[in-house]
Formats: structure tokens, C-alpha cells, sequence
């Protein structure tokens, strides 16, 4: 692939079509691709290091992020805080990052079975039988890794921070 790849977060982020033309291609030049997928909510430390551990599986990281609508559903009305544009360009301007897309299903399920990822990864939160394309990725000879957790990191403890008027600590 002689195309340079993005370097602008928003050029990251691609629509399906897009993503699996250029996934198609990359495989052709023997690309080793990692795929995950989440909220990204409000864009912590715990997300940098878990998006970095990812990076380092292989040659392309494509972030999969839930739709307004898919957090809504998942996680209850008043989510997310920030909008799916907005959560996209942040997540695409880490370096770890190749690119970022957006799906609108409660789970990627179909876009996994779309780009077929040689590796799939999930937080350690996550046990093996719940991670959602498992059984896809490793009948196509993937792999599916569980990544450290970082504990101390969360969405839901920024928003308790927020709310309470505590000041936060540094980060470890």
C-alpha cells in the first residue's frame, strides 16, 4: 500500500465502506490487523494505555466505536456526554490509533465478521465467552486477547469527580 496512511484525527475516521476497502487492501500487503471496540466516553489515561497495548499487536489498530443511539440503548438515556463525531476525532488523534469508525448495532458483531481482524481485543474486564466475535475471529485463525485492565480509570469515576467538586488525583 503506497498511500500514506492519516496523520489528521479526523482523516482516521472512516465509514464502513471506506474502512473495509482499505482493510481489504492492507491485508493484500500483509497488514497484521487488531480490532476493538467500545463507548470511548469521556477519553481517559485507562483508554490511552489500553489503545497502545492494542496498537502493539500488529501492524493497523481500527477502533470501533457505538453509535449516540447504540450507548443509549447499552448504557441509558443521558449517555454519552459526547457526541459520536466528537468521541471519533478524539480517539483518532492517538497515535496508536490507525483508524476509527462508527457502528450503529449493539455490538460489532457484523462489522468483525466484515473485516475478519487477526486479532481482536477487549478489556480484561471482559471475560473470554463475552467478548462479542470470539467464535468468528478465532474460526478465521485470529486471535482474541483480553488486555490488561487499568484499574483506577474510569467514565463513571470522572462523572462521580465532576459531580462531588473532588479534584482529581495525578495519574499514577
Amino acid at each position: 500500500m503506497n498511500e500514506p496512511f492519516p496523520v489528521k484525527a479526523r482523516d482516521k475516521v472512516k465509514t464502513r465502506q471506506e474502512l473495509l476497502e482499505i482493510i481489504s487492501r492492507l491485508k493484500r500487503a500483509g497488514k497484521r490487523i487488531v480490532f476493538t471496540n467500545g463507548c470511548f466516553d469521556l477519553l481517559h489515561p485507562g483508554h490511552v494505555r489500553y489503545l497502545e497495548a492494542a496498537r502493539e499487536l500488529g501492524d493497523i489498530l481500527v477502533v470501533a466505536l457505538n453509535s449516540d443511539d447504540s450507548v443509549r440503548r447499552i448504557k441509558g438515556e443521558g449517555k454519552p456526554f459526547v457526541h459520536q463525531s466528537e468521541r471519533a476525532e478524539m480517539i483518532g488523534a492517538l497515535c496508536s490509533v490507525s483508524f476509527v469508525t462508527t457502528f450503529s448495532e449493539d455490538t460489532p458483531q457484523t462489522l468483525i465478521e466484515e473485516i475478519l481482524p487477526d486479532v481482536l481485543v477487549k478489556g480484561g474486564d471482559w471475560s473470554r465467552d463475552q467478548i462479542v466475535g470470539r467464535e468468528t475471529v478465532e474460526k478465521n485463525g485470529g486471535q482474541v486477547i483480553a488486555a490488561n485492565f487499568e484499574k483506577g480509570f474510569s467514565t463513571t469515576g470522572i462523572v462521580e469527580r465532576i459531580r462531588s467538586g473532588r479534584k482529581s488525583d495525578p495519574v499514577p
